[in-house]
């Protein structure tokens, strides 16, 4: 049964063009193909990728957030309360008003305390700002790495300026040292993405997040084994070109460094616009959903792929609107953080609650003022 799933899997009509096999990709006559084997290379550099990325955050990151005075919010701490962590912990951190009155009932608490519980506790799980700091920092310093090694690896190549170059030959075009750096390089800073999930800061949209991050490793293994290895190359490198501004702006935003991560979050919002909602959809899918019908009729890997691409542009305008948002905040307010961020609620006392615990600390009324004399 495995033998015959394993066959099927690699069915040549699957994956490549009628009148191609499995074996006109064999390294032959000075020409060397990307071999499905070659993924699992993948594994030990995200491994590897998560290490750097601890000793840059620890022994780079956490030293320039010391320098730039970038300190973590003071929170006030949740009052110990069996009943509320009960409800925290096992059925919902934000109560709804039902059970909102519910738990003032079982506490014997004012709704107002109530919910200002609930705001304190979320902001303890929280990650503070030199965290983020961090992360946003990693990941700019990755994406400007990894620009620059798709402009060396593609400067040159004829297929950045002749779209149409990207099928001559196809499927029999020999893999070059350069492209493959650069696809073990993403693969495995994507898989180190999916690893870290769990310990990250988790964003608004993070099921998107995970969705982009499988959909762009598929992508990419897909097209390292059927050796759409150019087009793969080009959509890398316009992802990244935003990506980098994106995260510069986030880090100079943390640094309170505000007019030079305004400057960089319009930079970024018009590079976005016009890699992601222009040049993606209207070049690169282009490429790839007409052209290559002009060399052979259509299988399922073409569909496969146009599909994953696809999937991404769809991502990419579920982004573009949250984009949109932030532009709004920022004309008509200010920048104020990533509008994806779930950012800190505020847990202060209201005047009166804290004027009544104040009362209830140095004794209240007539009573209060006869003790204090």
């Amino acid at each position: 049964m495995l033998q015959t799933v394993y066959e099927w899997l690699w069915w040549e009509r699957l994956w490549l063009p009628v009148n191609v096999s499995w074996s006109d990709l064999e390294d032959r006559e000075g020409r060397v193909y990307a071999k499905a084997s070659q993924l699992y290379a993948a594994v030990p550099c995200a491994l590897c990728l998560l290490l750097v990325r601890y000793l840059f955050e620890r022994y780079l990151a956490t030293p320039l957030a010391n320098v730039w005075g970038i300190r973590d919010r003071v929170r006030l701490t949740a009052e110990p309360n069996p009943v509320l962590e009960n409800y925290f912990c096992n059925q919902a951190r934000a109560p709804s008003q039902a059970d909102v009155t519910s738990l003032c009932k079982k506490t014997s608490w004012p709704e107002r305390r109530v919910q200002v519980w609930f705001r304190r506790r979320r902001n303890q799980e929280r990650p503070g700002l030199r965290k983020r700091f961090c992360e946003a920092s990693w990941r700019c310093v990755f994406y400007f790495f990894a620009f620059v090694s798709g402009v060396l690896a593609l400067y040159d190549k004829p297929w950045l300026y002749n779209l149409k170059e990207v099928w001559a030959g196809f499927p029999k075009q020999s893999m070059l040292q350069s492209q493959y750096w650069y696809y073990l390089l993403e693969m495995g800073f994507y898989l180190s993405l999916l690893l870290s999930l769990t310990f990250d800061v988790k964003r608004k949209d993070f099921k998107e997040q995970v969705i982009h991050h499988i959909a762009t490793l598929t992508l990419l293994s897909f097209s390292w084994i059927s050796n759409y290895i150019r087009i793969g190359t080009l959509v890398m490198a316009v992802h990244d070109s935003a990506d980098i501004l994106l995260e510069g702006a986030k880090v100079f935003n943390y640094a309170k460094w505000h007019q030079t991560a305004n400057a960089m979050f319009v930079v970024f919002t018009v590079l976005f616009m016009l890699t992601r909602l222009v040049i993606f959809p209207f070049w690169l899918i282009h490429c790839t959903w007409v052209y290559p019908l002009e060399q052979f009729a259509p299988f399922f890997g073409y569909y496969f792929f146009n599909l994953m691409l696809l999937i991404l542009q769809m991502l990419h305008l579920y982004w573009a609107v949250l984009i949109s948002r932030m532009v709004y905040k920022f004309i008509f307010s200010k920048l104020e953080g990533d509008d994806r961020s779930d950012e800190e609620e505020d847990d202060s006392d209201s005047p009166k609650e804290r004027n009544h615990k104040l009362s209830h600390r140095n004794g209240s009324g007539a009573r209060g003022r006869a003790s204090g004399h």
